[in-house]
């Protein structure tokens, strides 16, 4: 159970999912983005990192 504490990122989606590989589109969908200009805050740990990692060219991402 994460603590109150914890640090938390915010995501944004700033390209569209749309004509790339499945991989990439179900790491949208793992990180709740649905929608272009939408944002999602997430916990910073490094599982959300790694899929950020995956994505890097369609998101951008910020400390929240």
């Amino acid at each position: 159970m994460p603590s109150a504490d914890a640090k938390k990122i915010k995501i944004t989606l700033v390209k569209s999912g749309i004509a790339r590989p499945g991989k990439h589109k179900a790491i949208l969908i793992g990180l709740g983005l649905k929608k272009l200009n939408r944002s999602v805050l997430r916990q910073d740990t490094p599982e959300i990192r790694g899929m950020i990692s995956k994505i890097s060219h369609l998101v951008q991402v910020e400390n929240a």
